[in-house]
């Protein structure tokens, strides 16, 4: 694998010819624009640019005015390798807000460790009804300390309306739950994508991020998808790194609440 052919195959699939992510949302190209629109519980904003310095700020004003006009808050997800090379600057300049960085990070799901031991005592069981998805939410929540609900209804939207795009997976023990994590196919793509990976405090440094990897890694290439990726936080980065996965970018949300 070589990271610039990845991106480009990731920057094309996922970002310029991206499809919606859950039910009622679209998503539209707008001149140099790929952006995401949907109920306020999903997730908005903009997948991919391809801007220039003298069109940025027009650009940039234009979806300001698109989604205050929706009433919605958004994201302009920026990577590393998009320009303008002051682009961050500009959407800084504009109102927005930028978020913690992560990396972009890809591996091929067939070559990673296909079986991680758990700990004594833990199981990992598929996410299928809200009672699950209630452990996935409780996991996010006790993990990042954040209010995580509207993962809980994407969750539970994607499960009714397209459960061959998503799945999720909850580490019990002795029926508490303690780790948890999704995984996104993309369908007609090289990608499927892991997400939410997280562990309760008091049980990390078990192998359970890199078990939820290996499970959600088999699911992926049963159902076709060739590559893995993830935004990985600096705390999994190195662990990523250890099972394989190639550094492709970074990437920082810049959010706007109107």
């Amino acid at each position: 694998m070589e990271p610039q052919h990845l991106r480009d195959l990731y920057d094309r699939q996922l970002r310029r010819e991206a499809r919606p992510d859950g039910p009622g949302c679209r998503v539209e190209r707008v001149g140099p624009v790929v952006r995401q629109t949907g109920p306020a519980h999903a997730w908005n904003g903009v997948l991919w640019s391809g801007l220039d310095a003298p069109g940025a700020d027009a650009a940039i004003a234009g979806q300001i005015d698109h989604y205050r006009a929706a009433g919605l808050a958004f994201e302009w997800k920026l990577y590393g390798h998009d320009g303008p090379a002051d682009l961050a600057d500009r959407l800084i300049a504009a109102g927005f807000t930028a978020e913690e960085p992560e990396t972009l990070m890809a591996a091929e799901a067939a070559a990673l460790p296909g079986d991680v031991p758990l700990p004594e005592g833990v199981e990992l069981r598929a996410v299928t009804d809200e009672a699950g998805v209630r452990q996935v939410v409780e996991v996010h929540e006790r993990a990042f300390g954040t209010d995580s609900s509207h993962i809980g209804r994407q969750l539970l939207d994607r499960l009714a309306a397209d459960p061959d795009t998503v799945t999720a997976v909850v580490a019990l023990a002795a029926g508490e739950p303690v780790s948890a994590a999704r995984l996104e196919l993309c369908p007609g793509t090289d990608f499927a994508g892991l997400w939410g990976g997280g562990t309760v405090e008091a049980w990390r440094g078990r192998g359970l991020y890199r078990a939820l990897v290996a499970y959600r890694a088999r699911i992926a290439a049963a159902r076709g998808h060739r590559y893995v990726q993830v935004d990985a936080a600096d705390t999994s980065r190195p662990i990523l790194q250890r099972l394989g996965f190639l550094t492709l970018s970074t990437t920082t949300p810049y959010t706007y609440t109107p």
